[in-house]
């Protein structure tokens, strides 16, 4: 006592001193000041050495006395004491570095502590029993242990925080610094946040600042610094090894494999040594940190292995009747602490595992964006936009998984031979049966993982088809409705969907039969070994000891064996990611020092190229040759020449984009850049045009004016404070120009380089802008101008002109001196001159075609992108209004566009998401969805399952009380039989819930699938229109997905781990009745926290993943305006908005895993509790029980913890994954559109026969809360009548149309055709017998016979002779599958005017009564309008055409014409008759030229 107890404190302080002094050398916080909290523990630290000490004098004062002690009595107080000065010592020295509470102090105190509680009690059990006491060290020691009780207590708080730490001006620092060490272990520090989360729904600005170390800024740069270091190592090697890959790929395309294989060849040898170990500086960067876990790892594995051991001990207790009460009372002590301490080392192990997944994910995100800001243009076409974006988000992802799984690859095994040699003590050589077992299962998983997958890409390949078809589905719905096709659609959906299901039960079987693997191998393992060991010799028993303690050793050994493949697929997933990042990361980089960028001095000119070559890469041949020439400052230069002879290179060469091979080029001053193709950032208009410079208001307005944007800017809903969208959605491509030409103008550069600016606006705004910007008398007079173009009438006022063809300048000077040369740039005149001057004289008719927006009979279309923003804004500020999300969001996702989806469907999703707790009915409709007979089926399989399993435990702890005669036991063989079935009948009840549970998950999938595609087609127009279609398509691939693959199997672990948490409670009462005390308040305390995490933890996910999308997006974006970013050169900028980007997202996730932690600590402390308390029942009711209960009781209240753990886990699981099932009924409850064909109005099979249309006081509108769009109409068209309707835009032309086909409803009158109200008659039915030819042609991917007839009712004849009517004969007969040529998606590989000719095919084919004809305006050329108006008025002859015309002169011929004016009917007639009125249609015609 007197020894050990006093070395095992000293010995702990003096080996950590050293460790921990060097760590606090390195680590400093800050300085802080003495409190009165501080002295205090100072001065206990020297009380207590002088204490130590007194005892030292009182010995020397003895010996003077000449009582001779032993030895002892020196050593003891000397060692104590000079370990007390150490710890006073540390006590200082960590307030000096900024410590605020110490691990290493606290756990040094508790062990003094500890050591000392054993000796007061021995000393008192002393002083009772014996009269004589030394009473001055019996005073001493009481005065010792009092001060480290209080020394241990003040430890507990945390001191303040340190002068100038940045927590200080930080408004929301993380708690976890200041908290006290017991807080940081237990995660107390979190609670508040909790409690937050708890009362009402988290938002962003509840959630605390990063810590310093886990900022980007932090991170990255070391990160970035490593990785150069490694790179310039490789790289002293000569420089064609480097790009010898590249050229590889290049041979290996161009002349077959030969070569490949022998550059290869030649490459190989030296390539191994010159490539850069990404892993190697991840190490460097990451690996002291994340080497703690080690410890923590190897700590946690040895404290398993306690459990087992103690059990044993235990039950040896139970069955020794003559082992006094204190030994049971101390191993259920020691159970108890085992437990607890293995529960704050996992948890510790898990957060250092999970922040160093989070630091390396911000890491390898920072250094990716800012490779991507420098690679070159030729290493940007090897990894495409869509791939580096996979690089952020998967691949950095799975480095994440693996941080927290790489440490099994040597833990796994130290586990299993660690188990294997308990085992082996317990059972001799028995233990090699299961083992076997063990080893056979292995293969046999590995197989089902590799089918699994082969599986998995079967069914991601329909799953991709089917998303495609619903993508276009959903973006041709509106054809899909006038054509009534919607029922063919759905069976083409619903066959891939057959194809999907199949795969999917062909997953279930193999899950089934993992599931069963799984379940039975700790029985066939136990039943294995108990079998050969019982059978080898008859004097080998199964007792208690053997049994449970085998037991529970199994239990453990099932883990790492089940985790060793996914450890080992895991580290395969990574190593490829690692490559992928290597090989990005070893990109060549644009060399900044090949232009030089000066001041502005007055020497030679602004920009000077002198013979310079250059090309886009390294191999490739040049693309400019030999460019000289001068550009004086403040001169205004143009570039002409054909399309492709290097004008954009050009430019891209003065920039520095490509790769210069020779020559010498100075470019003076900063520069301004105007790419070809506008780039707008997702952005306020404002900040698109100020870039990151400071606001001056004069300036801003004076480039606004200039730039022709004051008209936009009243137009957009909020002003230049508007969000504009992704790729700039919401502002047409002129507008997008002028924006990027602003952003150019306001940053007051010295030199400009505009690449056509011009093309994309108008003539008269690019009039204004030349004037205004570019020309000699505009905003830019004084700077150095060098101007693309293609506008030959600015050319005059050029100063200097340089002609270009094939990559090299062929010839230089003003206008009038190249116009005398006649050499090429007179040619090039020539040639556009004719050009522009049929383009002028068409425009003499009418205004410019402004910016691509449709002229409309002459009248130009100006209110059109208004109208068009309010409505989108008023459809999508339905989501805003929930929680103030800005509203370019929503109107982001309101334009479909592919990569809008991506991003947009997260943030309206996001906020259309339910709060709080799932409702009870949504379980409810999924148990329907499966069928009640089969949800009612599993549960009780699951319950025979649980209970053959509690039934084979419990026979043999039967077994194993049976009474040893002679050295052996009677009914072995019977044992043996029963024990044996017992475990075949779990093994066939685990399989049956299995299969029924994947079975029914299916029959749920397809039911709930069905569901909503029939659902989603009955929908109206408006909800599409309402409705992102990113939206719809995230509920047919995400949730749908969820339905299929993630929530049966999620099913099985929650029952499985509910049942097993249930089984192991009524064993334990089974054992010791008055458990039934402890185990409800338990149960009570379990849910409390439990809804407690629930509550925090959905909301924070939530916030993680709506701040996830922004990363990708502004990656997404600077990926597209690299170029720019580059020449403004505002790198900087944008890797500081990445940052904050990044941090923003890690803000939300490092609480979820803190939350996590929080939460497995506060619920295995109630298992810990359950373990107690089983084994404390079983010491207090020794006598009553049998060692076969106690081991039954306590092995499975050993297994209790980890079933709680997984429990919380499957159930918010299951909760957050069953909202899946609830968005896809959401749809259910939508408005639907009227019957698609109703039995009993169904109009006769010959209807209408002479197609008389009447619209009787026929009024529309749009939505409830709209005024009407169409008012009191009142025409009769008879049958065969051919009319024409006009209208300036907005005048209700198309409403008609939508009216007739009921796409709306109306709103008052009646329209009739051939007698019959068509409101009366189903859907399908009117619009069979109508045909319309839409304005936009729209094809489906599939076969054009399919686009033509998808319900197969025409014969081939029939379809031929369409084709021939619509002149495409010959073009479909020359294609090499004729009626079966694969349309792409969209009809893309179609030319539009071909796919104008398939709509009219298609009207052809219908031959119905009444003809609608949209007409197309842009889409198709003179030529074909011909032939579309020809083959009408031939073939529909004696049918109603009505038609809404913009060229005037294809109906000049009609019949009638009908004018529309704000929705009514303004003037009827023939044409004749209209143009003598002179009214609207006189004026209209005037417009078109044709007066």
């Amino acid at each position: 006592q007197n020894t050990v107890l006093v070395w095992i404190p000293c010995i702990y302080l003096w080996v950590c001193f050293p460790v921990y002094f060097l760590y606090l050398r390195c680590h400093d916080r800050g300085y802080i000041q003495m409190s009165n909290l501080n002295k205090a523990k100072t001065a206990l630290g020297l009380i207590l050495w002088i204490v130590c000490w007194a005892d030292l004098f009182y010995s020397f004062w003895e010996r003077s006395q000449n009582i001779f002690q032993a030895p002892f009595f020196l050593v003891r107080p000397t060692v104590l004491g000079i370990t007390m000065l150490l710890a006073t010592f540390l006590i200082q020295y960590e307030r000096i570095k900024g410590v605020q509470s110490s691990g290493v102090m606290t756990i040094f105190w508790l062990i003094s502590l500890l050591c000392a509680v054993v000796v007061f009690r021995s000393k008192i059990i002393n002083a009772l029993n014996t009269d004589e006491v030394d009473a001055f060290r019996y005073a001493t020691f009481c005065i010792y242990f009092i001060l480290l009780l209080v020394q241990l207590i003040l430890c507990c708080f945390p001191e303040r925080p340190p002068l100038f730490s940045e927590t200080v001006n930080d408004p929301n620092p993380c708690p976890e610094f200041s908290a006290s060490f017991l807080s940081r272990i237990t995660f107390w520090w979190i609670t508040g946040l909790m409690v937050q989360g708890y009362r009402r729904p988290l938002e962003a600005k509840d959630l605390w600042s990063l810590n310093k170390e886990d900022k980007s800024e932090e991170i990255v740069p070391g990160l970035a610094r490593n990785w150069a270091k490694e790179w310039a190592k490789t790289k002293r090697q000569p420089l064609n090894m480097l790009y010898s890959p590249k050229k590889q790929q290049k041979s290996s395309s161009s002349s077959g494999d030969v070569t490949e294989e022998a550059e290869a060849l030649i490459i190989k040898p030296s390539q191994k040594s010159s490539e850069a170990s990404l892993f190697k500086v991840l190490y460097k960067t990451f690996g002291p940190y994340f080497l703690m876990s080690f410890l923590f790892k190897a700590a946690h594995d040895l404290l398993m292995f306690a459990g087992p051991e103690i059990l044993k001990l235990l039950i040896n207790f139970v069955n020794n009747k003559a082992a006094p009460n204190w030994q049971g009372y101390f191993y259920t002590g020691l159970l108890f602490v085992c437990a607890c301490l293995q529960t704050l080392i996992l948890h510790q192990y898990f957060h250092i595992c999970f922040v160093t997944g989070m630091r390396l994910k911000t890491a390898i995100v920072g250094v990716i964006y800012r490779k991507a800001l420098v690679i070159t243009n030729s290493a940007r076409k090897t990894s495409t936009v869509g791939e580096i974006v996979n690089l952020m988000s998967v691949d950095a992802q799975r480095f994440m998984d693996l941080a927290t799984y790489i440490n099994m690859i040597w833990s796994a095994p130290l586990q299993v031979i660690l188990a294997l040699y308990l085992l082996w003590q317990n059972l001799g050589p028995s233990v090699l049966a299961g083992v076997a077992v063990m080893i056979l299962l292995v293969p046999i998983n590995a197989v089902m993982a590799m089918k699994t997958k082969t599986y998995q890409v079967a069914q991601m390949k329909s799953k991709d088809n089917r998303i495609k078809l619903m993508n276009e589905i959903l973006n041709g719905i509106k054809v899909l409705k006038l054509y009534a096709w919607e029922l063919a659609f759905r069976e083409k959906v619903l066959e891939i969907r057959q194809k999907e299901l199949k795969v999917l039960k062909k997953s279930a079987y193999l899950a089934a039969m993992a599931t069963f693997t799984w379940v039975c191998a700790p029985f066939l393992v136990a039943l294995s070994t108990f079998a050969v060991y019982v059978t080898i010799d008859k004097n080998n028993v199964l007792d208690a000891q053997k049994a449970f303690v085998s037991l529970a050793l199994f239990n453990i050994l099932r883990f790492p064996l089940n985790m060793l493949p996914m450890v080992i697929s895991s580290i395969v997933e990574a190593s490829v990611s690692l490559k992928r990042l290597r090989v990005f990361l070893s990109h060549e980089e644009l060399d900044p020092d090949s232009i030089i960028r000066g001041p502005i001095t007055d020497a030679e000119g602004c920009i000077v190229v002198k013979n310079a070559t250059f090309s886009w890469s390294k191999n490739d041949p040049p693309s400019l040759n030999s460019i000289n020439f001068t550009v004086p400052e403040g001169s205004l230069v143009a570039v002409v020449g054909q399309v492709g002879c290097g004008k954009s290179s050009l430019l891209s060469a003065l920039l520095g984009e490509m790769d210069k091979k020779e020559g010498y080029v100075v470019v003076k001053g900063s520069v301004a850049y105007v790419p070809q193709q506008a780039w707008v950032q997702n952005a306020t208009l404002e900040d698109n045009i100020i870039f990151g410079r400071e606001m001056n208001e004069s300036r801003y307005k004076r480039v606004i004016e200039a730039c022709a944007l004051l008209p936009d800017i009243e137009i957009l809903p909020t002003g230049d404070k508007t969000e504009i969208g992704e790729k700039g959605v919401n502002l047409s491509g002129g507008q997008k120009q002028r924006v990027s030409l602003a952003r150019a103008v306001y940053c007051n550069a010295d030199v400009y380089l505009f690449d056509d600016p011009l093309s994309a606006v108008d003539a008269h705004v690019g009039k204004h802008i030349f004037e205004k910007v570019i020309g000699p008398k505009g905003i830019l007079k004084n700077k150095t101008r060098v101007l693309v173009t293609h506008a030959i009438n600015y050319l005059p006022q050029m100063d200097t002109i340089l002609v270009m063809s094939d990559g090299e300048i062929s010839e230089m000077g003003s206008y009038q001196e190249l116009l005398k040369q006649d050499g090429a740039f007179a040619e090039f005149l020539r040639t556009y001159a004719n050009a522009e001057q049929s383009v002028e004289n068409s425009d003499t008719n009418s205004p410019s075609g402004k910016e691509g927006k449709p002229i409309e009979n002459g009248a130009l279309v100006n209110e059109a992108p208004g109208k068009l923003m309010h409505r989108q804004l008023s459809n999508s500020s339905t989501y805003s209004r929930d929680t103030g999300k800005t509203q370019h969001q929503s109107s982001t996702a309101e334009l479909q566009k592919p990569l809008a989806e991506k991003n947009s469907w997260k943030l309206t999703e996001a906020d259309t998401a339910k709060t709080g707790r799932v409702k009870a009915t949504v379980y409810w409709d999924y148990m329907k969805a499966i069928g009640l007979f089969i949800s009612f089926l599993s549960i009780f399989l699951f319950m025979c399952n649980h209970i053959a399993s509690l039934a084979s435990n419990y026979w043999l702890s039967l077994w194993t009380d049976d009474p040893v005669i002679n050295g052996t036991q009677q009914y072995t063989n019977v044992r043996l039989g029963v024990y044996g079935a017992l475990g075949i009948s779990q093994g066939i009840a685990v399989f049956g819930y299995s299969m029924v549970v994947s079975i029914g998950g299916i029959f749920a999938s397809r039911h709930l699938h069905l569901n909503l595609l029939h659902n989603v087609l009955r929908s109206p127009m408006s909800f599409f229109e309402r409705t992102p279609s990113g939206n719809l398509v995230n509920r047919f691939s995400k949730e749908i997905d969820t339905i299929d693959s993630t929530i049966p199997p999620i099913i099985k672990m929650f029952m499985g781990s509910t049942f097993n948490v249930i089984g192991a409670c009524i064993i334990i009462l089974l054992a010791t009745p008055i458990a039934a005390v402890i185990i409800p308040p338990l149960g009570l305390v379990y849910l409390f926290v439990q809804r407690f995490y629930v509550a925090t933890s959905r909301q924070l996910k939530r916030l993680e993943s709506v701040s996830r999308s922004p990363v990708y997006s502004h990656f997404n974006e600077t990926l597209l305006g690299v170029s720019v970013i580059r020449a403004f050169e505002e790198q900087k900028r944008f890797i500081k908005q990445n940052d904050v980007k990044v941090d923003e997202n890690q803000k939300a996730y490092y609480p979820s895993i803190v939350a996590n932690r929080w939460l497995a600590v506060r619920l295995e402390y109630v298992g810990n509790c359950i373990v107690l308390f089983a084994a404390l029942f079983a010491v207090i009711a020794r006598n009553k029980l049998s060692a076969g209960l106690v081991g039954l009781s306590v092995s499975y209240s050993l297994q209790i913890t980890a079933y709680l753990n997984w429990l919380v886990r499957m159930s918010s699981e299951l909760e957050t994954n069953i909202v899946a099932v609830e968005r896809v009924k959401e749809y259910a409850e939508m408005e639907k559109e009227a019957e698609w064909s109703i039995e009993q109005t169904a109009p006769a099979s010959t209807w209408p026969k002479e197609g008389k249309v009447e619209f009787r006081g026929y009024g529309l509108r749009y939505r409830e809360d709209l005024d009407l769009v169409l008012k009191n109409i009142n025409v009769t068209i008879n049958g065969g009548e051919k009319i024409g309707i006009v209208g300036r835009t907005g005048a209700g032309k198309s409403s008609l149309t939508l009216g007739l086909f009921r796409i709306n409803e109306a709103a008052e009158g009646e329209i009739i055709i051939d007698g019959i109200n068509i409101a009366k008659i189903g859907l399908h039915d009117l619009r069979f017998k109508i045909t319309i030819i839409p304005q936009d042609p729209i094809l489906f991917s599939g076969s054009l016979r399919m686009n033509l007839d998808p319900f197969d009712q025409h014969s081939d004849e029939d379809i031929w002779r369409s084709l021939e009517l619509a002149h495409l004969k010959n073009f479909v007969s020359s294609l090499p599958d004729k009626l079966n040529h694969e349309c792409a998606e969209g009809g893309e590989n179609l030319s539009v005017g071909q796919r104008q000719l398939v709509c009219l095919a298609r009207a052809l084919l219908r031959k119905s009564k009444i003809l609608v004809l949209d007409e197309a305006t842009a889409a198709v050329d003179l030529e074909t309008d011909k032939l579309i108006q020809s083959t009408i008025k031939s073939q529909f002859e004696e049918c109603t055409v009505l038609t809404i015309a913009h060229r005037l002169n294809t109906i000049m011929d009609y019949t009638r014409v009908l004018v529309l004016d704000r929705g009514e009917v303004v003037e009827c007639g023939s044409p004749d008759h209209l143009l003598q009125e002179k009214g609207i249609f006189y004026s209209m015609a005037k417009d078109s030229g044709l007066v």
